[in-house]
């Protein structure tokens, strides 16, 4: 259940209209990384969550409500910054000069015009608000959404979504001058960084979070970096010594990867060299770990009939006619 509250969650505000930014902020309103994409992303996700994860199906409810509430910023923002010119194209009987919402001259003018020529759609069929497009006019769509049904991975696609919205926001806050502005593009960037350290801390709390999902890899494989470039080696912790690992293990750096394709005859023979563990034991730890999340999941689901809302303040209410529990305006409705 949704409710709106008229007042935003930041107070959104403008100094003076600026149509050229407000047509830049449209990448947070329909773009790739904007907030329709968050809310959608994590509102999506959070359903796979619901039995098995009820606190992960919480909190991306949460932030998926909030992210609703960051897209209504931004549109108040693009509103405010279009200030004027619903007005104005309303006015066909004369041809208006778009000074009057510039606050310029014939120069601003014709500015105005060149912008509006390369992007139609925004300043002729918006109409003075904001469109589901991105800055270059390019329509909203749901493939910028990725639900994977994995919480590993879920959680650090969101923590890459947050990331890019973080610096969109950073690269806007250089295309104003405006200090309200850039005042609410700073709480904006900041409830990113926000959202960030809350997928991390949520994946944190995942056993076995890495490699995302259940299987481990291949043991012969998994430590081997192959130098696919011509020209000066480049060697570190991401090629060399003992690497994300426990100790013991390290990293196996196949200096000419043609020549190791031909002496293993395509992999299939040779030694193994990095990993501690055998295959035999890798394939026995994905049979347990396999069977833990399968009845992880099990457990979870009702064994007869499915009731998706338990209306927590129904109950509450009942057990306080009875003179037992508490109040109703002391539950929370969730």
């Amino acid at each position: 259940m949704f409710t709106h509250v008229k007042d935003l969650q930041f107070d959104v505000r403008v100094e003076r209209p600026d149509p050229r930014f407000a047509s830049i902020l449209l990448e947070q309103f329909g773009g790739a990384n904007g907030e329709l994409k968050a809310a959608m992303q994590y509102f999506v996700q959070a359903f796979g969550c619901r039995r098995p994860f009820p606190e992960k199906y919480d909190m991306l409810m949460d932030i998926a409500t909030e992210e609703l509430s960051h897209l209504e910023m931004v549109g108040a923002l693009i509103t405010m910054l279009l200030d004027g010119i619903n007005g104005e194209l309303k006015d066909a009987a004369n041809a208006v000069e778009w000074m009057t919402v510039m606050g310029g001259g014939k120069a601003q003018k014709e500015q105005f015009i060149h912008e509006a020529i390369m992007d139609p759609q925004f300043l002729v069929l918006s109409g003075g608000g904001p469109r589901l497009t991105d800055s270059q006019g390019n329509p909203w769509s749901g493939t910028y959404v990725n639900a994977n049904g994995d919480p590993t991975v879920d959680l650090r696609s969101n923590i890459a979504a947050e990331s890019r919205a973080k610096i969109v926001y950073e690269y806007l806050m250089q295309f104003t001058d405006d200090s309200d502005v850039k005042e609410t593009l700073g709480f904006l960037m900041t409830r990113e960084v926000a959202h960030m350290n809350m997928f991390r801390a949520a994946l944190s709390e995942i056993e076995e979070n890495f490699p995302p999902g259940v299987l481990k890899g291949d043991p012969r494989f998994t430590h081997k970096y192959y130098n696919m470039s011509n020209g000066t080696e480049v060697r570190g912790s991401w090629n060399q010594g003992q690497g994300p690992w426990e100790s013991g293990e390290e990293w196996e750096y196949i200096e000419n990867p043609v020549q190791q394709v031909m002496e293993t005859k395509g992999q299939k023979k040779g030694t193994m060299n990095g990993s501690a563990k055998d295959v035999k034991k890798v394939e026995k730890e994905n049979k347990a770990l396999s069977k833990m999340k399968s009845q992880e999941i099990k457990k979870s689901m009702p064994k007869k009939g499915q009731a998706w809302s338990e209306y927590s303040q129904e109950k509450s209410s009942a057990k306080s006619k009875k003179g037992g529990g508490p109040s109703p305006s002391s539950s929370r409705m969730k």
